[in-house]
């Protein structure tokens, strides 16, 4: 995060809210998540579109695979983003073989070089959060800012082919 002279700004471009910079927001979701497993089911969109926003925290080998699950995930819609996710704790706890599988993810854009974006048109600062919840208003309505957040993601990103 950037200390400016009027507000603070998160390494994404966006001012910070009433919680702080979208760090503050991701681990106050995280730990929200814990609590209320409808909540959860969004986790993977709200991982991937976090790290997309803010590379910086991630690591760099996974961000192709992130980026194409999020453009599966407004393709496909969560419950075949799920389905995709049990597929590799599946894979993974038998051992079949070390890694990711991309077979599922093959037929979505690669990560875009030359990034980051310098900015998104919904972020994690911007996600209401009431009554000490992100959830208030209710888990659908949650569920649509999550997918606005990761539809922002995979557009800004897109438009570094531009």
């Amino acid at each position: 995060m950037e200390d400016g002279p009027v507000a603070a700004r998160c390494d994404c471009g966006a001012v910070a809210g009433p919680l702080g910079v979208c760090a503050d927001y991701y681990h106050a979701i995280l730990a929200e998540e814990q609590a209320d497993p409808r909540m959860y089911r969004w986790h993977a969109p709200v991982v991937c579109a976090y790290l997309l926003q803010h590379p910086s925290r991630a690591h760099e080998r996974y961000l192709d695979g992130q980026f194409r699950q999020l453009q599966l995930y407004l393709d496909k819609g969560l419950d075949a983003l799920l389905r995709v996710a049990a597929h590799q704790v599946a894979r993974n706890r038998h051992g079949a073989r070390p890694g990711y599988d991309m077979a599922p993810l093959a037929a979505y854009e690669p990560l875009p070089t030359g990034g980051p974006p310098r900015r998104f048109r919904a972020t994690f600062c911007g996600l209401p959060f009431r009554d000490g919840s992100f959830v208030s208003d209710g888990h659908p309505t949650y569920g649509d800012r999550i997918e606005a957040i990761a539809g922002a993601t995979v557009e800004s990103w897109r438009s570094l082919r531009a």
